[in-house]
């Protein structure tokens, strides 16, 4: 299994255009002029996922305040990821992937170890992307137990 080309600080964000979970298309572009924090995780309502999804929801206010967005995508359809919302009181958009092009395109799916043993699937991953559509932070294979401290850095790095 080939790895997927990942993204570095400087490269242009790929374009996506993706259903949120209520059906309506969410596009990288609105958001031009703004930060976005952009993250992939494998499946909503999985345990990781909801600590990692909640702790942007925590966040929001302090993200929101220091000029970051935020938008979660997972391969999920937008029906699951509208219960996935409703349950959660998530209040940042959630986008559906299930062809994975998008994710594959950020290099967000490919091989990854998953207990021990070499699996194709998500690769949970976090990106800054900055008010002209370059990425400004690419972190791969991220620990959702980590999601609280790395957004105390993206305040502080990219706020403002």
């Amino acid at each position: 299994m080939p790895q997927t080309q990942r993204l570095e600080v400087g490269d242009k964000a790929p374009a996506f255009s993706l259903p949120d979970a209520d059906g309506n298309t969410v596009k990288l572009s609105d958001y031009k002029g703004r930060k976005v924090v952009v993250y992939f995780y494998p499946a909503a309502s999985t345990p990781g996922c909801t600590k990692q999804a909640c702790g942007f929801r925590d966040s929001l206010a302090d993200l929101n305040d220091a000029g970051l967005d935020v938008v979660g995508i997972s391969p999920d359809k937008p029906e699951k990821l509208a219960e996935f919302r409703d349950a959660e009181h998530l209040t940042f958009p959630l986008l559906s992937d299930p062809k994975r092009e998008v994710l594959e395109a950020w290099g967000a799916y490919g091989e990854k170890k998953m207990y021990g043993k070499t699996v194709q699937g998500v690769i949970r991953s976090t990106f800054v992307i900055d008010e002209k559509g370059t990425v400004a932070a690419a972190q791969y294979n991220v620990k959702a137990s980590s999601t609280d401290t790395k957004i105390a850095r993206f305040i502080s790095e990219f706020g403002g």
